[in-house]
C-alpha cells in the first residue's frame, strides 16, 4: 500500500447545532492503539443517529469526528490485534466504530470485518449497520415467525427496507408504512404485502391493519420514527405483542403509563444494534447471516446517493427530510 500520510481530510464539530457545525478540514491521521486497525476508507455510512450526536439528541465530547461505520482496506495492524482475527494489510473489510467521516479511521479490531468475495465494499458499508439492526430486530427483539402480520414503519428507509427484505425472507406477512405515492412500488419491491401511505387523507394505518389481521392487530410493531407514531404503534400491535422503537426520526418517544400495555399484554422495546452484537461471538454470528442472506437471497442494496465527503451537509439535509430511499453514503 502507499505510505500513511501525516494529515487526512475529515468532518468534524466542536459544538452541538445545525449542519452549519459540520467541519470539512485537515486533521492528523489517527495512529491506532495496538488492539486497533487502521483503515483507509473507501465507503462511510450515514445514519441517522449522526444527526443525533450533531444536534445534541446524544451527549458527547467534543471536537469529535462523526461517523459510525465504514469500508475499505487495512493500512496497518496493531501489535496487539489477535493472530486469529487473521488481519494483514490490504484486506477487505467493513467496521462498526466511530469517527468515520475521515479518510483514515483507527478501530478496536474486534469490530471489524473481512467482507466476503462476493461482497461489494459499498454494500458491505450499506449493510453494517442497518442490516445487523434489521436482523437484530427481528432475531431479537421480536422473533418473527413464518406467517405472522408485522408492521414496518418508513418501509423505504434505510432499516426499513432491511427489515422488508429480511421479513419477507422469514415469509412474515407486511404491511408497510411510506411517505408518498413515489415509494410505494419500491416498498413492494422490497417485499412488503400491503403498502400504507402515511399521510393525513391518504391512508389509514390502524384500519389497514384490522383489515389484514381481522382485528387482531400486527405481532410486531417496527417503529424507527418515534415520537409521532408510537401511540399509534401501540394501537396496533397484538395482544402479547410487541412495540419494537427503535428511532427518534420524528423525535424521543415521550413518557407514557406503563399500564397502557395491560389491556394487550403487550410489550415495547427500546433496544440498539450495539448491545446484540457487543461481542466478537455475536459480530460475527450476525455479520455472517447477513453477508450470507445477502449472497444467497441476492438482496437489493439500495443506495440513495454516495456524495463527496466535503458535500457532507447535504447527506445530512438529505436524510433528514426523509426522502431518502436506501442507504445513503460518503466517499472520501
Amino acid at each position: 500500500m502507499a505510505p500513511i500520510p501525516k494529515l487526512m481530510k475529515a468532518v468534524q464539530i466542536e459544538k452541538t447545532g445545525g449542519i452549519e457545525v459540520l467541519q470539512y478540514k485537515d486533521v492528523p491521521v489517527p495512529t491506532p492503539k495496538g488492539d486497533e486497525v487502521l483503515i483507509k476508507n473507501e465507503f462511510i455510512g450515514v445514519n441517522y443517529i449522526d444527526t443525533y450526536f450533531r444536534t445534541g439528541l446524544y451527549p458527547n465530547p467534543k471536537p469529535m469526528i462523526l461517523g459510525r461505520e465504514g469500508s475499505g482496506t487495512i493500512a496497518s495492524v496493531g501489535s496487539e490485534v489477535s493472530k486469529s482475527l487473521g488481519f494483514a494489510e490490504g484486506d477487505k473489510v467493513a467496521y462498526m466504530g466511530t469517527s468515520a467521516y475521515a479518510d483514515f479511521t483507527a478501530c478496536p479490531a474486534e469490530k471489524v470485518l473481512k467482507v466476503p468475495d462476493q461482497v461489494s465494499s459499498s454494500d458491505a458499508c450499506s449493510a453494517l449497520i442497518q442490516g445487523l439492526t434489521a436482523l437484530t430486530l427481528v432475531e431479537e427483539t421480536h422473533k418473527v415467525q413464518s406467517g405472522d402480520w408485522v408492521l414496518v414503519l418508513a418501509a423505504t428507509g434505510g432499516v426499513g427496507g432491511w427489515l422488508c427484505q429480511i421479513l419477507r425472507a422469514k415469509c412474515a406477512n407486511i404491511i408497510g408504512t411510506v411517505g408518498s405515492e413515489e415509494k410505494v412500488a419500491t416498498a413492494k419491491e422490497q417485499g412488503a404485502d400491503v403498502v400504507v401511505i402515511d399521510r393525513p387523507g391518504q391512508g389509514d394505518v390502524l384500519q389497514t391493519v384490522n383489515e389484514c389481521t381481522g382485528g387482531q392487530g400486527v405481532a410486531a410493531v417496527f417503529d424507527g420514527v418515534g415520537k409521532n407514531t408510537f401511540e399509534r404503534s401501540l394501537e396496533c400491535v397484538a395482544r402479547k405483542g410487541t412495540v419494537a422503537s427503535f428511532g427518534n426520526a420524528s423525535g424521543a418517544v415521550e413518557p407514557f403509563l406503563i399500564s397502557k400495555l395491560s389491556a394487550k399484554n403487550a410489550k415495547v422495546a427500546r433496544p440498539t444494534l450495539y448491545n446484540y452484537v457487543a461481542t466478537r461471538q455475536e459480530f460475527e454470528h450476525y455479520s455472517d447471516e447477513l453477508f450470507k442472506m445477502m449472497i444467497e437471497k441476492s438482496f437489493s442494496v439500495r443506495i440513495h446517493e454516495t456524495y463527496p465527503l466535503k458535500d457532507v451537509a447535504r447527506a445530512h439535509t438529505d436524510i433528514e427530510s426523509r426522502k431518502t430511499m436506501g442507504k445513503l453514503l460518503l466517499k472520501p
